[in-house]
This record gives structure tokens, sequence and C-alpha cells, in this order.
């Protein structure tokens, strides 16, 4: 009997499959501020944490408390920043949606009124207010995609710094396994068709191929559910659209 398939041993959730938990700063959020009031602060540092691409920014605010936000491409220490009901729609500040002009491209977006920021948070990363109207703020994501959120929810005026991070290419193994472990992924990964048959339901036969269709149900039983699991659409018809 073979070994379980990589999916499956996942799943189980072992040690080697899990994000390290040494390293980390604080959760990317704003400050539990109440959304009616105004406040300001001072970025006091720059830092990295483990597992994430973009920088974050330290910020002091009049109150005292401090919070770690993404830091903002041209942001620097000792910049100002202001946060809720009547800043300025200006770069760095934070805002509600309704109080941004269409057009402004935003980043850590919340998706419901007072968590945080949850949306646009990468490298590199930004959205842009498309329009306001009375079921809400539209908001258009870097993929095209189009969500309309509350005007109550705040955002960050700029793009999220890190950007290119992709381009340096990793030039031996070792530096790309410990990325790799940062974030919590598994590898070098060996690919199904390059296994033994007992070890991969993609495995065994003379020469590398998958000998049947790849394509599996969602509801497929753990061992088989490798490939492409419920695709929308595969093949020919998927390249037509691509041109």
């Amino acid at each position: 009997m073979g070994k379980r398939p990589l999916i499956r041993r996942r799943g189980k959730g072992g040690k080697q499959f899990r994000a390290v938990s040494v390293g980390k700063i604080a959760p990317a959020r704003y400050p539990n501020f109440k959304l009616e009031e105004h406040h300001s602060g001072y970025v006091v540092d720059i830092v990295h944490e483990r597992g994430r691409d973009a920088p974050l920014s330290k910020i002091r605010f009049d109150d005292g408390t401090y919070s770690y936000v993404p830091a903002l491409q041209g942001v620097a220490v000792g910049e100002k920043i202001e946060l809720g009901v009547g800043a300025t729609a200006t770069l760095r500040n934070i805002l509600p949606l309704d109080a941004i002009p269409d057009g402004t491209l935003i980043c850590n977006i919340e998706r419901n009124a007072g968590d945080g920021g949850k949306l646009i948070k990468a490298a590199g990363a930004s959205a842009i207010v498309f329009a306001h109207g009375p079921e809400g703020v539209t908001i258009k994501f870097p993929s095209g995609k189009f969500l309309t959120i509350n005007p109550k929810c705040r955002a960050m005026i700029g793009t999220v710094a890190g950007a290119g991070r992709m381009e340096k290419p990793f030039l031996k193994a070792g530096a790309k396994a410990k990325y790799m472990r940062a974030h919590g992924r598994l590898y070098p990964i060996v690919r199904g068709i390059a296994q033994a048959a007992v070890y991969h339901p993609h495995g065994g036969g003379r020469h590398q191929h998958i000998g049947r269709q790849s394509s599996v149900g969602r509801n497929t039983p753990p061992g088989r559910k490798v490939g492409n699991i419920s695709p929308r659409k595969t093949g020919r018809g998927r390249l037509k659209e691509r041109k």
C-alpha cells in the first residue's frame, strides 16, 4: 500500500504544512476607534514582518496607542496621518469611502465597517473608487472585479509599498525554501505524473502523462481529489477566451 497523496497529508494539518508563528509583530489593522471619531498620528517606524511581503508602518496616535498598517509607497518616518471623519482626502490618510472622491487609488479597505481593513493589503496593490451611489460605494479591484461596499467602511489613500518583489529571481533553492516556509507553503512539490502509481493517482506508466481527464468533481473522495477541481472551463474553449 502506498503513502497518502500530498492533498491528504496537507488536509491533516501537520507541522510541516502550517505557517510559522514566530517573527509576527501584530495584526495589520486600523485601531479600534469609533467610526465618527477623528484622530491623527505620526509614523514612528517602518518594519518588516515575517511572511508578509509588504512593509508595515508603526503609527502612534494622539491618544498614545500604537497601530500597524500596511506601509504606502512614499511614506517616511515622521509623516502625519489623519484617520476618521473630517480627515483630508490626501495621500496616506484614512477616510470613510463616502468621503473619498471617484478615481482615487485606495488600499487596506474594510469589508465591514469597523473590521480594521481586510481587502487590498498585498505589496504593490491598490483599488480604485469607481462610483458613489445610493446602494454604497463601488470599488474596482486589480482583478477587474467590482464590489459595492458600505460607505462607512474606511480605506487608506495610496498604493501599498513593496511592488516588484517578484521581479528579482530566487538564485538558490535554499532562498526559495525559506521564503515558502515563512509563508506556510510546502516546497519543493513533486509533480504527480513524476511519481509512482502507488503514490499518486496521476503516477505510473512508461511516460509522464496523466492518462485520463484531469478534471474532478467537488465531492470527489480525498484520495482522488487531485488535478483541476470542479473547473468552470478548461481546454480549447478557455484558450480561445484568452486570445
